[in-house]
């Protein structure tokens, strides 16, 4: 996630935020049970996602700039208004001086994209036979 343009361009503060929460292997570790199985997935993110989380704008990036869309992503509601404000200031100055196009344009060209969301599924072994 701390590679998606908006986080490391613009807002580092929420990979710092997210780094607190618990990874991927110890979801794994936490759900994995004798005889179950854990599987993980990744969850590409459509371009024309419309669900309003942290990265369903990833190749619309206009959609950041709506105040609106980003109170309704906990990631922005939790940082400091100030970091947002210079954050988005500085989003609105790559999109207007084409700097943003020049460093990720390309992705305006994609159907989806790994921005590092995953899904774990986990199953429980069978019981134990009674003794």
């Amino acid at each position: 996630m701390a590679r998606f343009w908006l986080i490391a361009d613009h807002l580092p503060g929420i990979a710092a935020a997210k780094a607190g929460l618990a990874t991927v292997d110890r979801v794994v570790a936490g759900l994995t049970t004798p005889g179950g199985s854990v599987t993980v997935g990744t969850v590409p993110v459509p371009a024309d996602c419309t669900d309003g989380f942290l990265g369903a704008y990833w190749n619309r990036p206009k959609c950041y700039l709506d105040p609106d869309r980003r109170a309704a992503i906990s990631a922005f509601v939790r940082l400091p208004a100030a970091a947002v404000r210079d954050a988005i200031g500085r989003l609105s100055d790559d999109l207007a001086g084409g700097r943003w196009d020049a460093r990720h344009g390309q992705l305006r060209g994609l159907a989806s994209t790994d921005l590092g969301y995953r899904l774990v599924t986990a199953t429980r072994g069978a019981p134990s036979a009674p003794l």
